[in-house]
C-alpha cells in the first residue's frame, strides 16, 4: 500500500458548523439580562417543538439528562424493566439504572441495526414497564410496531432520536412516535447548542412532571402548590435534579435550527456519494434503508465481511486512520461494560449485536465537509480495500 496518506491532515467523523449568525445569538445573550433561566429556553423550546409537532417540550442541559427525566416522568422505579438495544450509547440504559429500574437487551435487526421488535416481544415480563427505541445512525425504529406492542401491553415508549432530529418514518416527523421522544444537541449531532437536549410530548402530565425533575422538584406555579407565602414562595415537590439549559445554549440552537433542513439534506447527499462509491465492491456492506424510513444519517457506517481480507477491523481501522480518515465505531454492544458485567449482564448476548460490532466502521459524516473532504474519505476506503483484499 502507498504509504503517503490520502489526506495531510485528519478528518474528524462528526463536526460542528457554526456561522456568524449563531456567535451574534449568544454574544447577544452575554449583553442581556439574563444568561440562564431566561426567555430563549422558550423560544428554543417552541422553535424544536414546532419543528417536529409537538405540543410540549422541555430543554435539558443534555441528552442524557433529558433521558433521566423521561424515565422519571414515566414512573420508571425499582423493579420496572426497560426494553432498549444494545448498539447504543450507554444513556440509552443509563437512565433506567439511575432511577432502580433494569434494562433489558433485545437484540438488533440485521439489516437496518435498531431494535428489533420481533426481539422485543421476546422479551417481555410481568414486570416490562416501558420501551426504550433507539433511532441509530439517524435511521428511525419500526415505531408503528414499537407504538402496536407498548398499546397492547400499556407500556410507556421512550423514543431516544439522539441520531434522527429531522428524519421521518411513515410520512411521520420523528418526535410524533411513542409518548416522549429525546433529541439530542452534541456538537456532532444535527443541530449543537454545544451540549444540551430535550424531550417533546404531547402529554401534559408528563411535560409538567419533566419541568419539575430539570429544577430540583421544585415549582413557582400556585395551581400546584400547597400553600403561598408570597411573591417570593416556591415549593420542591419531586427529588429533581439541577438540569437545566443556558440561555447561551437556547440561543445556539434557535439559530441552529433555521438551517436543520440544510444539514439533514446535504447528510443525506454525502450518504447517498458513499452508496453509490461502495456498494459494488465485494465484501463491503453498505447501510439497508427500511422502506418505510427516510434517515437523517448521523452516522454512515460500513460493514466489512471480514473472511475477504488478510486483515482484522483493527488492522483496518488503523489503516484507515493512517490515512487521516477520522474512523470510529459505533457502538460497543452495552452489555459488555465492565459496569454491566458486575451488575450481572456478563451472560447476556445478542448475535446480530455481536456479528455488527465485531465487523463495522463508522466513516466521517457531517453537513461542513467539502467535496474534497468526501472524495478523500472514498479514495482512502478504496486504497485500504484493495490493499488487503483477498
Amino acid at each position: 500500500m502507498d504509504k503517503q496518506p490520502t489526506r495531510s491532515t485528519l478528518l474528524p467523523y462528526g463536526k460542528q458548523w457554526l456561522e456568524e449568525d449563531d456567535i451574534e445569538s449568544v454574544v447577544s445573550v452575554l449583553r442581556s439580562e439574563f444568561i440562564t433561566q431566561g426567555p430563549q429556553i422558550d423560544k428554543f423550546e417552541r422553535k424544536v417543538a414546532d419543528y417536529v409537532g409537538a405540543k410540549y417540550a422541555v430543554a435539558f442541559c443534555n441528552g442524557t439528562a433529558a433521558l433521566h427525566g423521561a424515565c422519571f416522568a414515566a414512573g420508571i422505579g425499582v423493579g420496572d424493566e426497560v426494553i432498549t438495544t444494545p448498539i447504543t450509547f450507554l444513556a440509552s440504559s443509563n437512565c433506567v439504572l439511575y432511577l432502580g429500574g433494569t434494562p433489558v437487551f433485545a437484540d438488533i435487526d440485521k439489516n437496518t441495526y435498531n431494535i428489533n421488535p420481533d426481539e422485543i416481544e421476546s422479551k417481555l415480563t410481568e414486570r416490562t414497564k416501558a420501551i426504550i427505541a433507539v433511532d441509530f445512525t439517524g435511521q428511525p425504529a419500526e415505531m408503528d410496531r414499537i407504538e402496536m406492542i407498548a398499546r397492547d401491553r400499556g407500556l410507556t415508549v421512550i423514543h431516544d432520536a439522539a441520531h434522527s432530529l429531522g428524519a421521518s418514518y411513515g410520512g411521520r416527523e420523528v418526535g410524533t412516535f411513542g409518548d416522549m421522544t429525546m433529541f439530542s444537541f452534541h456538537p456532532v449531532k444535527h443541530i449543537t447548542t454545544g451540549e444540551g437536549g430535550m424531550i417533546v410530548t404531547d402529554n401534559e402530565d408528563y411535560y409538567r412532571r419533566l419541568l419539575l425533575f430539570r429544577n430540583h422538584g421544585m415549582t413557582r406555579d400556585t395551581q400546584f402548590m400547597e400553600a403561598n407565602d408570597g411573591p417570593w414562595y416556591y415549593e420542591m415537590h419531586e427529588l429533581g435534579f439541577n438540569y437545566r439549559m443556558t440561555d447561551m445554549q437556547a440561543a445556539l440552537g434557535v439559530t441552529q435550527m433555521d438551517r436543520l433542513d440544510q444539514f439533514v439534506a446535504r447528510r443525506r447527499m454525502i450518504a447517498s456519494q458513499y452508496n453509490k462509491a461502495f456498494v459494488d465492491l465485494k465484501g463491503l456492506t453498505v447501510p439497508a434503508q427500511h422502506l418505510s424510513a427516510n434517515s437523517s444519517w448521523h452516522l454512515y457506517v460500513l460493514r466489512f465481511d471480514l473472511e475477504q481480507f488478510t486483515a482484522d477491523r483493527k488492522e483496518l481501522f488503523e489503516a484507515l486512520r493512517t490515512e487521516n480518515i477520522g474512523v470510529n465505531v459505533h457502538y460497543i454492544p452495552v452489555y459488555h461494560q465492565p459496569y454491566y458485567r458486575k451488575q450481572g449482564y456478563a451472560d447476556v448476548n445478542c448475535p446480530q449485536a455481536e456479528e455488527y460490532y465485531a465487523s463495522t466502521i463508522s466513516l466521517p459524516l457531517f453537513p461542513k465537509m467539502t467535496e474534497v473532504d468526501v472524495n478523500d474519505v472514498i479514495l482512502a476506503v478504496r486504497k485500504v480495500y484493495h490493499s488487503y483484499k483477498r
